[in-house]
């Protein structure tokens, strides 16, 4: 088995930030106008390279997105935290096997979408945790 293959299951990046705000148009117009960020209605996304795996292949393209939610949104929900990390692993299933052998509390929800698997857990603080694995090239 290789190195790559026994460490299956970890974060390789971060796949998303969202967050909150109560005005969150006027707060998206001002990262557009001062900032340049968040030009699109949903928000924005950020195109990366993946580091080199061990054959040296950087040809994976990744994502990571930036969007604010309105204020009552409850996609954050049960986390009363006005923000959502989402983080890109390489093997969800590896990834809730180990953090369940770790005590880490995982939320029952799955999404399985043309965008990829999503999961959830939670941290000591009860701060909601978005993971997320890409769909796999064909």
């Amino acid at each position: 088995m290789t190195e790559h293959q026994q460490q299956r299951g970890r974060i390789i990046g971060i796949g998303g930030v969202f967050f909150k705000s109560n005005d969150h148009e006027r707060l998206r117009e001002w990262y557009t106008q001062k900032l340049g960020v968040g030009q699109k209605d949903w928000g924005e996304m950020f195109k990366w390279r993946s580091i080199p795996d061990a054959a040296g292949d950087q040809s994976t393209e990744h994502l990571t997105t930036w969007s604010i939610f309105p204020g009552s949104s409850t996609y954050f929900d049960p986390s009363h935290a006005p923000f959502m990390i989402n983080y890109i692993v390489d093997d969800l299933d590896a990834f809730l096997a180990k953090a369940a052998e770790n005590g880490v509390r995982i939320d029952p929800k799955r999404d399985n979408t043309e965008y990829g698997r999503f999961a959830w857990i939670y941290d000591l603080d009860d701060n909601k945790i978005e993971l997320w694995e890409p769909p796999r090239p064909a």
